[in-house]
């Protein structure tokens, strides 16, 4: 065949093709998630060009401006009736811009400044070799114990690339609960995850267990990714499409046009079911949902805390912003099938994780516990199936991350000559060494047992009665008694700050620098003003709470 017969046959194959239209991309709408992008980037650059003195100064700034940056946009794009009457999809169909997802945005855009603020402290620990360290490996690469770690201690070098790494994870998380279709949903869940498999490697102190944390969340991790990829791909299968419309249309068998190829798989209900099933495995892992939640307390334990408080807090927004748009724009029409298997996860992980953290003895594993009977406390919201039960998802969600990140904020603060003192045994009598702190935590703590006059009573209250107008009343029953029995583990820490006598050898609590002290204080405000005065906020979340089709 000679040269120029090839060419012919390759002109004439391509001369039906069109011209390929250029994407249609509203940069304004999704400008919270591209400016968090930007200023990643902006990292990674600084970390090649700036000079190590002055790294740390710079990532700070360049982080808390961006993340201010990316929620005054968030506002503005509220402000602007994108979150009620504007809300639309963006992207060619891939983000939605809608009520749930401005909040879940904002929600975690505040978590992320919290956490760059804890991320930043370094005064708790003595200074060393005269340089002022932080919570982060002097040099990720080197090898706990090793010489070249002691050289990198001796000067003073600091892993600043935890700040690049933490705007990755915030701009995979604001894109996470607006995605619209399967794939942006998949590529934003790996954006946020391995950004968090190598921050929980990375603590000063406890080494070892540090990167044994960071090896057992990837290897779980990379299982739930995988799940949720096959699922995409039967439901893709299924439906001819990964966009969520689409298969919402092809499950209510509302489409119009039917491909002839489709129509021998669209009746093929296995497909939908076990791709369906895979997905939200994917997801209920990532909101620590038993029996996916094996990682939780091993993870949150080892992990370095500030890493472990903004974890706690950002990814369960995310995650649960995902599990709604999935449960309600893309099935709705299979709710009689997933609403039951929903109710038994709910059940036992309330129960699940307000039993075991009864047992536990050390207070990153046992917030950790209570992290996971949270998760179930608010998919009784998510099984409401109802416009109240977004709203109060939405209500708990936000009340939730702040007072985890200041709880995890006062756990760094109380330590020995080890770092920070976990042990329980190590709090008796903290309460008449440090009256201030003790009192701050036992604040947190009594939001996360839902007492009255704090955010967390006014979220629980919020989701149990969601649940109960959506007919799931049994779940209110288990979620008080799961409440009950939480209520408990949380007054014995408080009895043990206050009524037990302190220990002669017991720890210090470290005074933080303002930065660490804003954390807290901001957990502090939000815990008592959502608790005392919920209902500005839960109109908002009333006004936020209606997805875009």
């Amino acid at each position: 065949m000679s040269a120029t017969a090839v060419h012919s046959l390759w002109t004439t194959a391509a001369d039906p093709i069109t011209k390929i239209d250029a994407p249609k991309i509203e940069y304004g709408q999704l400008s919270p998630t591209l400016i968090v992008l930007g200023a990643a980037i902006i990292g990674v650059l600084i970390e090649a060009f700036v000079p190590r003195k002055a790294r740390y100064h710079t990532q700070v700034f360049v982080s808390v401006v961006a993340l201010a940056a990316s929620f005054a946009a968030v506002v503005a794009l509220a402000a602007g009736g994108y979150g009620t009457t504007k809300a639309g999809i963006a992207a060619m169909g891939a983000i939605a811009v809608d009520g749930p997802a401005l909040f879940l945005q904002g929600t975690i855009l505040l978590a992320g400044i919290l956490g760059v603020f804890t991320f930043a402290e370094r005064r708790l620990d003595p200074e060393t070799h005269g340089n002022k360290v932080d919570s982060f490996a002097a040099q990720a690469a080197s090898v706990p114990g090793s010489d070249s770690e002691k050289a990198a201690v001796k000067a003073g070098f600091t892993t600043t690339e935890v700040f690049p790494l933490l705007l990755f994870a915030i701009s995979g998380m604001l894109i996470f609960p607006a995605a619209n279709d399967l794939l942006t949903l998949f590529i934003a869940l790996e954006v946020f995850s391995l950004p968090l498999y190598l921050l929980c490697a990375v603590a000063r102190r406890k080494r070892l267990m540090s990167q044994e944390a960071a090896v057992k969340y990837f290897l779980l991790g990379a299982f739930a990714s995988a799940f949720t990829l096959f699922g995409i791909a039967l439901l893709y299968g299924y439906a001819g499409s990964v966009k969520y419309a689409t298969i919402a249309q092809v499950v209510d068998g509302t489409i119009g046009e039917i491909n002839p190829a489709l129509a021998d798989t669209m009746g093929n209900d296995a497909l939908l079911l076990i791709g369906v099933a895979m997905i939200v495995m994917g997801l209920l892992f990532k909101v620590g949902a038993v029996p996916f939640h094996m990682w939780t307390p091993d993870v949150y334990q080892g992990a370095p805390t500030p890493v472990t408080g903004f974890m706690a807090a950002a990814t369960k927004v995310a995650a649960f912003g995902a599990l709604l748009r999935l449960l309600y724009v893309v099935l709705p029409g299979l709710r009689w099938d997933w609403r039951p298997v929903m109710w038994a996860v709910a059940i036992v992980t309330m129960l699940g994780g307000a039993i075991v953290a009864i047992t536990q003895t050390d207070i990153k594993r046992l917030l950790a516990y209570s992290s996971i009977a949270h998760a179930g406390f608010i998919l009784a919201g998510v099984i409401a199936a109802s416009p109240d039960g977004v709203s109060s998802v939405l209500f708990y969600l936000g009340a939730y991350s702040f007072v985890t990140i200041g709880a995890f904020a006062v756990v760094t603060l109380v330590r020995d000559a080890g770092g920070e003192a976990t042990h329980l045994s190590k709090w008796a009598g903290l309460g008449r060494r440090s009256p201030l702190v003790a009192a701050v935590f036992a604040v947190f703590l009594l939001a996360f047992a839902g007492i009255p006059l704090t955010s967390g009573f006014a979220g629980k209250f919020a989701v149990f009665k969601a649940a109960a107008e959506g007919g799931a009343g049994a779940i209110v029953v288990v979620g008080v008694i799961s409440s009950a029995i939480a209520a408990f583990f949380y007054i014995r820490v408080i009895v043990l700050m206050f009524f037990s006598e302190p220990r002669p050898e017991g720890p210090t609590v470290a005074v933080p620098s303002p930065l660490t002290m804003t954390a807290i204080a901001v957990g502090v405000a939000v815990t008592l003003v959502l608790g005392i005065a919920p209902q500005y906020f839960l109109d908002l979340a009333g006004q936020a709470g209606v997805f875009v089709r």
